[in-house]
């Protein structure tokens, strides 16, 4: 079996599980926002549900829209706030502790290696990297697995993507999977698990697992995943809150077909709109204008981003017209970015500092675009209107290229400005 098989048989209560069969899994995690949770709540009451079947495996995360930015948002998050003090919900995210779910969990070691996820929000698929299944669902879906701790599921095929070589300098994981869907299409894994393997993957930060897992839903992927090893086993030693498994798949597992790259061939990768499918190396996108600049989301607002932004931004000036703004994916990276001087590098250099927040990923608030208006973000997805008028554009590019194109004006590589 695959590892993705061995987690969903384990969870299943079988000794092994084959793709196309439908198996009702046993979970560790019920993950829900303050865009998906209200509806939930609601269809937890049409169910009849008085109480979640655990209470310590329902976590809760007022992300999307938070601080509210008008009075609907405010509505949505009380709702759900006010759920998650009737059920005693301890895993609940705002304010002090706030930040965005798909960071806040792996970073404060709520999944681990083995664990079987769900949540109402399709990037849910981030915590792969850890080495654990996890995939996201409606909301109806969600409701019902609050009630009854388990999720149905069709076990899906695998697709093995191995990078073998060595990376580009500034190249991370937002560029190998922005090179892979590249390559398959936005739909190119539909329903598939996505296992990246090689001696590259190997050696991949776990901020940049993190990732590479997150935008697996945008190749159509059921989950994406990464065999835990040892840098799995250093990030979760002292932050994991329950014991981890580890598996790994059989040498003679089956695949649905299998992929393999040169990573050293893999140049900076930018999506040009409307699809991530649209991936190009950074030096053929020609000289597009940009009008703002965006550093963060759940792909890439950790701190290791934001260090790898303020290496270029540093001593440097965000070129004018060009609104750069900054959001941590947690309150912890934001602590830590004031620690080590980050957040008033990026003032400095004429950039906003947001807080914790999706914010203009989905088109929210702090930094929505209008009609005819150019961004590139660090976001994972650039849908027409997705940051805001239909009549906008969004290109997709890693930290780096990002707070180059910043100082430029224009989407360029780092070496450009520096």
């Amino acid at each position: 079996m695959t590892i993705t098989e061995k987690i969903l048989a384990r969870a299943a209560g079988r000794d092994e599980v084959k793709p196309g069969e439908f198996i009702s899994a046993k979970l560790d995690l019920v993950v829900a926002n303050d865009v998906t949770a209200p509806i939930a709540i609601r269809e937890l009451a049409k169910m009849g549900a008085a109480q979640v079947w655990d209470s310590s495996k329902v976590a809760l995360a007022a992300s999307h829209w938070s601080p509210a930015k008008d009075i609907e948002a405010a509505t949505l998050i009380k709702e759900m706030r006010d759920f998650a003090r009737e059920q005693g919900v301890d895993k609940y995210f705002e304010g002090a502790c706030g930040g965005i779910e798909h960071c806040i969990l792996p970073e404060e070691g709520f999944v681990v290696a083995g664990d079987v996820v769900i949540g109402a929000d399709s990037h849910t698929c981030t915590y792969g990297a850890l080495g654990a299944f996890s995939t996201g669902v409606g909301s109806t879906d969600a409701a019902a697995a609050m009630a009854t701790g388990e999720i149905w599921l069709r076990v899906p095929a695998s697709a093995k993507f191995t990078f073998r070589g060595r990376r580009r300098r500034w190249v991370g994981g937002k560029d190998l999977i922005l090179y892979t869907i590249g390559q398959i299409g936005v739909a190119g894994a539909r329903y598939m698990a996505m296992e990246f393997r090689g001696g590259v993957i190997e050696n991949l930060p776990m901020h940049d697992r993190l990732t590479l897992c997150n935008m697996a839903i945008e190749a159509g992927g059921k989950n994406g995943i990464v065999p835990p090893d040892e840098i799995t086993r250093q990030y979760l030693e002292g932050r994991g809150r329950h014991e981890p498994t580890f598996v790994d798949s059989d040498e003679d597992a089956e695949y649905a077909y299998e992929k393999e790259w040169d990573a050293g061939d893999i140049e900076l990768q930018v999506a040009k709109p409307f699809l991530p499918e649209n991936s190009v190396p950074v030096g053929e996108v020609g000289e597009v204008r940009i009008d703002q600049a965006v550093l963060g989301t759940c792909t890439n607002g950790r701190l290791e981003d934001l260090r790898q932004a303020g290496e270029i931004l540093r001593g440097r000036q965000v070129a004018p017209g060009v609104r750069l703004v900054v959001l941590p994916a947690s309150q912890r990276v934001a602590r830590e970015a004031a620690k080590e001087g980050l957040i008033e590098l990026f003032l400095e250099a004429g950039g906003q500092w947001s807080v914790p927040t999706c914010g203009p990923c989905l088109g929210g608030h702090m930094g929505v675009l209008a009609a005819d208006e150019v961004a590139v973000s660090t976001s994972n997805r650039n849908f027409r209107g997705r940051m805001g008028h239909p009549e906008s554009k969004v290109y997709l590019a890693n930290p780096a290229v990002v707070a180059a194109s910043a100082i430029a004006g224009y989407i360029c590589s780092p070496e450009e400005v520096l």
